[in-house]
């Protein structure tokens, strides 16, 4: 039987984690799952033949710790996935610019290097907004993440400026879609699309991690969705395991459906994003089958 490690956190105690419904169709193709913390200096990485990046959702407390441990199960027998290359990419949402300089729509965003009030203050007039999304340029689980208005940010001004004093951000304009219809998240394994779900916030909040109280939905993918997930996927640099493609309707819409959606890219996240095998009965299979076909008998 080979053996495969779901790379994850010291504990899961307050997130939501289902990569267990892996566990048995893994078994089933002659594969044993054991779930390590990265942050775990003992572990014999040799032991395995392919490792997951799975819930590692604190690396950003430790990015030089936490790449480290990825180069150091690089370098060993085993596999990563998703590669090394690809993680380098995808951990500074500057690969935003990549992808938009391809064509593909992505929500407007300024970048800076360190907080600056004046600067903060003119995004509003730059987007033409009243509320900013602020966010780390490496960030998990909306750590770090804020909604702002004019008010506010005079309010949290001195919080930001120790937040962000030597930490790279990005600013977006707030999109009141992602309360109103929510924001979509396309799976893929290998290449392959596997299901969508909507994700809307908690009354009050506009954060739709589930941690956060959010709430998920199964939906099936329209055209115009599997359009704009093709379009990010065929961006990547690199083949993928897994990647998750969120996209938000930029069109005025306060329900589901939109009768002429404008779909933007939010994030596309090939590190450690839940893939919600809860909301798909059939979504651990064809990650398995992703799996097998990848790194099965006679494969890599």
């Amino acid at each position: 039987m080979k053996k495969c490690a779901f790379l994850s956190m010291d504990s899961l105690a307050n997130f939501y984690a289902y990569d267990e419904l892996l566990v048995a169709p893994m078994r089933a193709h002659n594969w044993q799952v054991e779930t390590v913390s990265w942050r775990d200096k003992s572990v014999n990485w040799h032991d395995y033949d392919v490792v997951v990046i799975r819930s590692c959702w604190d690396y950003q407390a430790d990015i030089t710790g936490f790449l480290h441990c990825l180069k150091t199960i690089e370098e060993s027998r085993a596999i990563l996935a998703n590669s090394l290359p690809l993680v380098y990419w995808n951990i500074h949402k500057t690969y935003l610019k990549e992808l938009a300089q391809q064509g593909i729509s992505v929500v407007p965003s300024l970048w800076f290097e360190r907080f600056k009030l004046q600067e903060v203050s003119g995004a509003f007039n730059h987007f033409a907004c009243d509320e900013l999304v602020i966010k780390p340029i490496v960030s998990a689980n909306a750590d770090h993440t804020y909604r702002l208005n004019r008010g506010t940010l005079m309010q949290q001004q001195q919080e930001l400026a120790v937040i962000f004093a030597e930490r790279p951000f990005m600013l977006q304009p707030f999109l009141h879609s992602v309360v109103t219809a929510g924001e979509y998240s396309l799976f893929y394994f290998a290449g392959h699309f596997s299901h969508c779900i909507v994700k809307q916030p908690k009354s009050g909040d506009f954060r739709v991690q589930e941690e956060h109280g959010g709430k998920m939905q199964l939906i099936t993918a329209d055209e115009s969705l599997l359009t704009a997930g093709r379009h990010v996927m065929a961006g990547l640099p690199t083949e993928a395991l897994y990647a998750r493609v969120d996209l938000v309707n930029l069109a005025p819409s306060d329900t589901l459906v939109s009768a002429n959606p404008n779909y933007a890219l939010m994030e596309v996240e090939l590190i450690e994003p839940s893939l919600y095998f809860n909301m798909d009965p059939q979504s651990p299979q064809r990650f398995v089958q992703a799996f097998v076909e990848t790194y099965g008998p006679g494969k890599q």
